[in-house]
């Protein structure tokens, strides 16, 4: 009779899989819960303590390191010095092994887990199991995921059983899985904070350990990179990350998710419904509205001819009206929490556009944007660095920490104007000077080498539209103004005030310039680069 050993944590089908065994005439072996949840169900499990003689011990730390049980793994069928060695020992070959870890990573992503605890949730035996199983994988079936379950069924039903290739893919699933439940052990336990009295995990984006181990999935290969000559491929598991799923539309590329990453930083900067276009990283334009639909019409008139093949983000489901609005546009790809089915129909008429939703939309209590690292690869290295968040741009605004350093102070409306501003010139290219009402985007000078020439860049697009657009608006400048040059062109351009970090040595005379053209001008001490 063939031997089946199962220990898992996840239950998720184990029954219906146990079953399956042992209508295949499989003998099943079990630990502790697992052969509890076995037997309620009627299902005959011989308990790994008769076959290893010993009880399980150390609270359960001791199960199954045992030669009964591994000297059954990894016993090579091919080899008669190993089958006789066993069978000296009165050892008997164990063909399927199901295991699944303890949940280490769900305990690690609770903050509230204590360190002794999360000690408790580091597997041993199972593991070991695996790895033995998986590096005798031509004679022994290694199963580590729920949604294996079927094909191993399936293919023990085949004539002459499973095949090399799929006990091989189930032995590389393996490794990858015990790889993974390594690496995040290591990064878990790299943030914490050790003396010899005590041992604190250390929470949050602050923390750079000697050593960062990273475990990346792929997801898909992409259409291509930057360029039509450059493979690339998306992989997730650096922080949290809700995956993407596609609706409809030609593969994704490189450039298209960097768009759509660029846009969804923007949109969720907003409580109200926001929408975002966005090219080569940049925003050509950005707006609130009452919803979706009004959100996108206003973003995309704050530049429409940019807005061509631009990538979109929306902080609220597509629904008809904001489907239409998107469709009468040339987009290249739209991202948003949720599709309504009756919008569906509507963007299927562009056949060519992306539409991409969250395979899960993050709940509260998890992490945030503000906890995640962020990570970039240069020549010859990586660079990690907390992600930036405009925390000062809070409800209250204006916040204690900022500073109106002009003799005259903003108006209430000007003052919800800077918010706006302020909010979304965090996320353009540095150097750079929007120009915003209080609820969208009038122009953008990105990514220039002076702040003279990212507002010339903004007044230029402005004056495409209407030579007075920007009268009565508000600047933002992600850094500060080194000089009252940048200040004399944003008053000319015609904005009424201005936030910026301040800091500048020429501070008081960039100040001295605003109080000459009677503007207001706010100091929020924190500068937003993006580079």
């Amino acid at each position: 009779m063939p031997r089946a050993l199962l220990s898992v944590s996840d239950k998720t089908g184990i029954v219906e899989f146990a079953r399956g065994l042992r209508t295949r005439g499989f003998e099943l072996v079990s630990t502790g819960g697992t052969a509890l949840t076995l037997g309620r169900e009627g299902l005959p499990v011989l308990s790994v303590s008769t076959v290893t003689g010993f009880p399980e011990m150390l609270d359960g730390r001791v199960k199954t390191l045992h030669p009964h049980i591994h000297g059954g793994i990894l016993a090579r069928r091919s080899r008669p010095d190993d089958l006789d060695a066993i069978a000296r020992h009165d050892i008997s070959p164990i063909d399927v092994v199901v295991v699944n870890l303890y949940p280490f990573v769900e305990a690690a992503q609770n903050p509230a887990t204590s360190f002794a605890d999360l000690i408790e949730q580091i597997d041993i035996g199972g593991p070991s199991l695996i790895r033995a199983a998986a590096k005798n994988f031509l004679d022994v079936i290694v199963v580590v995921s729920p949604e294996d379950y079927s094909g191993v069924l399936d293919a023990l039903d085949r004539p002459g059983g499973p095949s090399r290739r799929f006990r091989f893919d189930l032995a590389r699933k393996a490794f990858a899985h015990t790889a993974h439940y390594d690496t995040a052990i290591t990064s878990t336990l790299s943030a914490v904070k050790a003396d010899e009295e005590s041992f604190t995990r250390v929470a949050g984006s602050n923390v750079f350990p000697d050593s960062l181990s990273i475990e990346l999935r792929k997801v898909r290969d992409l259409r291509y990179g930057e360029n039509p000559h450059q493979r690339s491929a998306l992989y997730t598991g650096f922080g949290p990350h809700p995956g993407y799923a596609m609706l409809q539309g030609k593969e994704l590329s490189y450039t298209n998710l960097l768009d759509l990453d660029a846009a969804i930083r923007m949109v969720i900067e907003f409580k109200e419904p926001a929408a975002a276009l966005i090219k080569h990283t940049n925003p050509c334009g950005a707006a609130t509205g009452t919803n979706a639909a009004d959100a996108y019409i206003r973003a995309r008139e704050a530049d429409s001819l940019s807005a061509f093949g631009a990538a979109v983000a929306l902080n609220r489901p597509i629904d008809v009206d904001a489907a239409r609005a998107i469709v009468s546009t040339r987009i290249d790809a739209v991202i948003a929490p949720a599709v309504e089915e009756a919008a569906r129909a509507i963007l299927a008429t562009k056949t060519n556009m992306r539409v991409v939703v969250p395979e899960r939309v993050p709940s509260d209590g998890e992490a945030r944007p503000s906890d995640d690292l962020e990570i970039r690869s240069i020549v010859g290295g990586v660079l990690v660095q907390s992600r930036d968040t405009v925390s000062e741009a809070h409800e209250n605004w204006p916040a204690p920490e900022l500073q109106v350093v002009t003799r005259r102070q903003p108006t209430p409306e000007e003052w919800q104007a800077l918010r706006f501003a302020w909010r979304l010139c965090a996320h353009v290219k540095s150097n750079t000077v929007i120009f915003t009402t209080a609820d969208r985007t009038l122009a953008i000078g990105a990514g220039q080498m002076s702040r003279v020439d990212a507002v010339n860049v903004a007044r230029m697009k402005a004056a495409t539209i209407r030579p007075d657009l920007l009268k009565g608006s508000v600047a933002a400048s992600d850094a500060f103004i080194p000089f009252r040059d940048g200040l004399d062109a944003i008053a000319s351009a015609g904005a009424t005030a201005v936030v910026q970090t301040g800091g500048s040595v020429k501070d008081q005379e960039v100040i001295a310039a605003a109080d000459e053209h009677g503007l207001a001008m706010v100091f929020t001490g924190r500068r937003h680069f993006r580079h």
